[in-house]
């Protein structure tokens, strides 16, 4: 699985790049040495690692240098200074045959504009990458039947001998992203590959490559210039401004804490209920074993002055919840634990978005119970919490201690 480390990365255009370096390092503006030297800065001091497996978005608005920054991955662009590693090898180092067989083994690439041939059928298409790889005759038999399972996998089979002048944008779309995907290579480049497309294909297209990236575990580096787009595909986010990053994070820690004034202006108008999980917000509560006793139970919320406790069992998960005034009652009837008296609550997993579990808080006394991936209980939602979250108060919290 394909690694990559952006190092110091500068890029200079103009006549004499490396002659503009040392002030480009000591911090001149874009402007500034544009309009004394003529060099354009693209790319200033980038460091970025793009994790195995994951979605690393690149966002910031035209000119921002993003697109610039991703072209050096594939040497498309050379770097004026820098590193760049992928899977453990320096690309600058490569040269001639050793540059085109890392191009087409290690690294795939969806453009804006499709980049589709208008003079092959689809399922030409997708088999090009396979195609120039050269082989038998069999062997492109075999290309052809692999580009057929892709076309299935983007939803378009039945299209294989349609040419693309007879497809959709976002059908065209998903010819390239199928293309994109055939090679077998671990990494994607993924230029504003959704930004041609209407909105709602646009969403399609982001579902599409969610399920896909849920089986498929690509490393991808996505590239945009907008921010919901950027919080729905990203694990990891950096934002770039003239050509330098701002802030990287996760899309929560974006929100939550942005570091910059261009970063909180940029994500002062988000709508945080698709954002912000219950595993971020959540907070802590108090637990009783399923064992307990009613009396010990009610003791322990009144010194907490609490008027709902969580059941747990013997490994945490969930049971349900039980109220001060059931307690009582059970304590009365000389109930010997709280397990029969536990009430089901609703619940949450750690990655539902608040927008989903605020619905579940009306009409219900009891707080959201936050579950992981064993139904263990994490911690929990109230009502004033997630709108607290929402109205840009809470703050980000650590795992509730057990």
């Amino acid at each position: 699985m394909g690694q990559i480390q952006i190092s110091n990365v500068f890029k200079i255009f103009g006549p004499r790049p490396h002659s503009v370096m040392e002030q480009v390092r000591r911090g001149v503006s874009k402007d500034d040495l544009l309009n004394d030297t003529g060099h354009t800065i693209g790319v200033q001091d980038v460091t970025l690692t793009v994790e195995p497996g994951q979605c690393t978005v690149v966002m910031g608005l035209s000119g921002s240098g993003k697109s610039t920054l991703i072209r050096h991955i594939n040497r498309l662009i050379e770097p004026t200074a820098g590193e760049i590693v992928v899977e453990g090898q320096n690309i600058l180092e490569l040269r001639g045959r050793e540059l085109e067989d890392f191009r087409r083994q290690k690294l795939s690439m969806v453009f804006q504009r499709f980049g589709l041939f208008p003079h092959k059928t689809v399922i030409n298409n997708v088999a090009y990458g396979l195609d120039i790889k050269g082989g038998s005759k069999a062997e492109k038999r075999a290309n052809r039947e692999k580009a057929r399972h892709w076309i299935g996998q983007v939803g378009l089979t039945g299209y294989e001998d349609q040419f693309p002048s007879q497809l959709s944008g976002g059908m065209q779309q998903r010819v390239g992203l199928a293309r994109a995907l055939a090679t077998d290579a671990d990494t994607l480049l993924m230029d504003e590959a959704f930004s041609a497309l209407d909105p709602l294909i646009r969403r399609e297209m982001q579902d599409q490559l969610i399920e896909l990236q849920e089986n498929l575990q690509k490393t991808i580096m996505f590239i945009t210039h907008d921010l919901d787009e950027a919080l729905r595909l990203g694990d990891k986010i950096a934002i770039m401004k003239d050509g330098a990053i701002e802030q990287i994070g996760t899309g929560e820690e974006i929100l939550q804490q942005p570091q910059t004034e261009y970063v909180r202006r940029f994500v002062e108008d988000v709508n945080r209920g698709r954002v912000l999980t219950a595993g971020t917000v959540r907070i802590e509560c108090k637990i009783v074993r399923t064992d307990t006793a009613p009396g010990e139970a009610l003791r322990q919320l009144g010194e907490d002055d609490l008027r709902v406790t969580y059941v747990v069992d013997a490994n945490g998960r969930l049971v349900g919840a039980v109220t001060a005034a059931s307690l009582r009652t059970g304590e009365r009837n000389n109930v010997q634990s709280v397990d029969s008296l536990a009430e089901d609550v609703p619940t949450a997993t750690e990655d539902m978005v608040l927008e989903e579990i605020l619905p579940m808080t009306v009409g219900e006394d009891i707080p959201v119970a936050v579950l992981g991936e064993e139904g263990e209980l994490k911690g929990i939602l109230p009502k004033d919490t997630i709108i607290k979250a929402l109205a840009e108060e809470a703050q980000l919290t650590g795992p509730a201690d057990r």
